[in-house]
Parts: structure tokens; C-alpha cells; sequence
């Protein structure tokens, strides 16, 4: 399966000459050991993968004391692996290392020895149970991977030529016409009903079955749930009710989550490193509200007020609609043909959010009572100037939407606010007037 996450290796490879390792993170199921090995074996005259999930005692005692003789230990590892090292044209990678914090440690000493270069993968990598006995090396260039964006989505289903066709569009404003804008949206709501884990999206590459992909995905959730008991601790009741009330808070007309939901006397104080747990696991994309909108958004965040988003639509989607397998049915075929008339402004919002992580952007939004204006999401522009560097997004799922809320924030905000874009169903359209460009949804990413 082909990922953008290779590029980004041949880039590190390039940039680093072994000075560093690559740290990949992500959540579970994300496709990190596939797209390593596969940079791996062609770009490296031999490599050594050693999964720390899987591996046993033998190859663990020999990070006991590989410092005090490192040649012995190089020497080993090829003997274990059956595998030749060549200096500077082979990698070592350290698949799942956050299930052995002891081999982390020593990629300090084994980038400085200069001799291969080194790959980390893994989940859950800031957990404290992870962490805690170790000195984490500077020496790591962390790479973060997420699900499938609806570019690599297309890449698998063989689409790629009408991607081309949506980046030359975006890239002139100019409208795909009925016909292809038609066809886009069609393949965008197999990608929102799919998602973009990996083995669901080959899954339906190969077979373009619904249910079998479904039940993928359910095996996913569960995963995430045993996860959330085996490396949750104290807080894994807590982290719990959280991710299983994502659904219900989304489903709210200002989709901020609301501890209330889950009890009377919950505060977010109580949540904090709950929901702390969620975001460092990479399952969950947090938005939060920025007090002011200027280039800083970090500086000015709310943390006690945000959206909690689904990493993976496709998830979001077998999480919701948990009912029997007759009914599931009828929700895809609904989603397949925009009939969906309801949770349809959760789903559009969510993968929304999905896909500008994917993109790079951190997610934060505007809200303000008193002016009775809330604004889906704002970013930041690519080159910031003195002013006009805030761009709000709208996500508007229905057929017929105001753009109220976007035009009070240009207003007030005429001095930070560039162009305002609303991502809608519908076919590009710029009004140069209101300066406001009506994007199809499926152009998120490119923004």
C-alpha cells in the first residue's frame, strides 16, 4: 500500500546522514511496521526488524549491556536475524518499542557508534508506563502517522488521475464540472464510511464489501478498548467514558464536549489526564477553543474547552452506529447515497477534523456567546504577514446553510482574517465580494 509517510523517510534519510533515529508514532492499526519495512527494503542494501511485541528473552538479553562490547552485540543480532549488516547501508529497525523502553534508551549510543541507521516504531510512546525508567534520547526525529487521507485512499482503490484532477482545480479555483465533482463525492463517502485504517481500506480495495470491512473495523474499537484497560492504570475507567461518549458529544449542536454528560459532578480537572491519555494515544484528534484569533493560536488556547473528534471517520462510524448487522446495512447504503438525515453534520465535521491533521494543521476553534458566533475551525496561513493570517473554515453538510457565524468573524476580525472558506457538498465556487471560497469537502487536505 502506497503512503506518503515514505517520502517523508527518504527526507529524514537524506537530511540526517544517521545523526538521528526516525520515530514513528501513531496509533495502533495505522500501518507504521508496513510502511517502515517496506522504505526498508528499498532503500537499504539489508535491514534487521526486531518487533519487541513478539520477540523473546534472547534477543532481549542482549540489550542488557551492548555498550560494553558493541561489536559483540552487533555481531549477535546478525547471528539471531540470520541477517548481514553493511555500515551505512543498513537500518535496524525497533518495531513496537514501547513494549521494551530499554532498547529506546539506547538509540543514543547506537547513532552515535555511526554504523547503521536506526527506525523506531510505536504506539502509546509518552505513556508514563513507557517512559518512566528511561532517559529519552534527543536523538530521535519523530515522524507522526495517521489513518489513510482521502489522497492515499484513492492511490489504493487506483484513482490516483482524479486526485490530479482535484489538486489542479483547488490549485486554479476553478470547479471540476457536475459529472467529475459528482464522481468525487461519491468515492469521498466510500472514504468516510471506509476510513482510512489500513486493513480496512485493503479490505475494500479487494473486495468492496461493506460488512467485512465493518466487522475490521469493529476489531479495531475493541483493540482500542483493551488497550485503554491493559495501559490505562488509575484512569481507565475514566478514559473509558470518554472515548465511548465521543458519538453522543459530536451529535450536540456545538459538538464541544460537556463533562456534565457524564456526571453531575465531573469537571475537567477530574478528566485532565484521561483525556490526555486519548491524545497521546493518537485515537482521538483534539480541538481546542482559541480566546483570540491571531497567528498564535497555541498561546491562546482554552484547554478546558474543545471538540473531541475521532482519529478515523470510519471508525467514528461503526462506534456510532452500533446496532445489528440488518440495520448497519441500511446506515452504509445511506451514507453511500447522501441520504443519512441524521449525525450526517457529525460525520462531515469529524472527517473534516481527520483530515487537516492529516495535513499537519493542530486543530482549534472560535466561539463567542455574546455575539452568538461560533467558527467550525480557523488555521493559520502557510507564510504569516502583519495581518490577514487567520483563515476560518465552515463545514456545512446540508443543502441550504447561512453563513452567519463566518460573516460576524470577518467583520470583527477584518485586520487578522484572510480568505474564508466554507466546505460544503457542492462544487467550487470563489465569491471574491464576501471573500469567502466555497470549497468541496473533499478538498479539506489541500488547505
Amino acid at each position: 500500500m502506497r503512503r506518503k509517510i515514505i517520502k517523508k523517510l527518504k527526507e529524514w534519510k537524506k537530511d540526517s546522514l544517521g545523526r538521528t533515529a526516525a520515530l514513528i508514532i501513531g496509533m495502533r492499526r495505522v500501518g507504521k511496521s508496513y510502511a517502515v519495512e517496506e522504505f526498508a527494503k528499498t532503500n537499504y542494501k539489508s535491514y534487521i526488524l526486531i518487533d519487541f511485541s513478539k520477540v523473546g528473552k534472547a534477543v532481549r538479553d542482549l540489550f542488557d549491556d551492548p555498550l560494553q562490547d558493541i561489536d559483540s552485540f552487533f555481531v549477535m543480532l546478525q547471528g539471531y536475524f540470520d541477517v548481514e549488516l553493511h555500515p551505512k547501508e543498513s537500518v535496524i529497525i525497533f518495531d513496537e518499542v514501547q513494549s521494551f523502553p530499554r532498547a529506546r534508551e539506547l538509540v543514543k549510543h547506537f547513532v552515535a557508534d555511526g554504523r547503521y541507521d536506526y527506525i523506531e516504531t510505536g504506539s502509546l510512546m509518552s505513556i508514563k508506563e513507557n517512559t518512566k525508567d528511561i532517559v529519552i534520547p534527543s536523538e530521535e526525529h519523530e515522524i507522526s502517522m495517521t489513518p489513510l487521507d482521502f489522497e492515499e485512499f484513492l492511490w489504493a482503490i487506483n484513482e490516483e488521475k482524479s486526485y490530479e484532477a482535484i489538486k489542479y482545480a483547488y490549485e486554479h479555483k476553478k470547479p471540476l464540472g457536475q459529472a467529475m465533482h459528482r464522481k468525487m463525492m461519491t468515492l469521498f463517502r466510500q472514504y468516510i464510511i471506509v476510513g482510512g485504517m489500513p486493513q480496512a481500506v485493503v479490505e475494500y480495495a479487494e473486495t468492496r464489501n461493506l460488512k467485512k470491512v465493518d466487522s475490521i473495523k469493529r476489531d479495531i474499537l475493541k483493540l482500542y478498548r483493551d488497550d485503554i484497560y491493559k495501559h490505562g492504570g488509575k484512569n481507565a475507567l475514566r478514559i473509558e467514558q470518554i472515548y465511548n461518549e465521543i458519538p453522543a458529544q459530536l451529535s450536540n449542536a456545538n459538538k464541544r464536549f460537556m463533562f456534565s454528560a457524564l456526571s453531575s459532578t465531573a469537571r475537567f480537572r477530574d478528566f485532565e489526564e484521561a483525556l490526555l491519555w486519548l491524545s497521546e494515544a493518537k485515537i482521538v484528534n483534539l480541538c481546542f477553543n482559541t480566546t483570540e484569533p491571531t497567528a498564535g493560536l497555541s498561546a491562546r488556547k482554552d484547554i478546558a474547552a474543545f471538540k473531541c473528534y475521532q482519529a478515523d471517520t470510519g471508525l467514528l462510524i461503526s462506534q456510532t452506529f452500533d446496532e445489528r448487522a440488518l440495520s448497519r446495512d441500511e446506515i452504509y447504503k445511506k451514507l453511500l447515497f447522501n441520504k443519512l438525515e441524521f449525525n450526517n453534520g457529525m460525520i462531515m465535521e469529524n472527517v473534516v477534523a481527520q483530515m487537516l491533521a492529516s495535513a499537519g494543521h493542530k486543530l482549534f476553534y472560535y466561539a463567542e456567546t455574546e455575539d452568538r458566533m461560533e467558527i467550525d475551525f480557523l488555521t493559520v496561513k502557510s507564510q504569516i504577514t502583519s495581518r490577514h493570517n487567520i483563515l476560518p473554515i465552515e463545514v456545512k453538510s446540508g443543502k441550504k446553510y447561512l453563513a452567519n457565524s463566518l460573516n460576524k468573524f470577518t467583520s470583527k476580525f477584518s485586520q487578522q482574517v484572510g480568505m474564508a472558506y466554507i466546505l460544503h457538498d457542492g462544487d467550487l465556487e470563489v465569491d471574491s465580494d464576501a471573500k469567502i471560497t466555497y470549497l468541496p469537502v473533499y478538498m479539506a487536505e489541500l488547505l
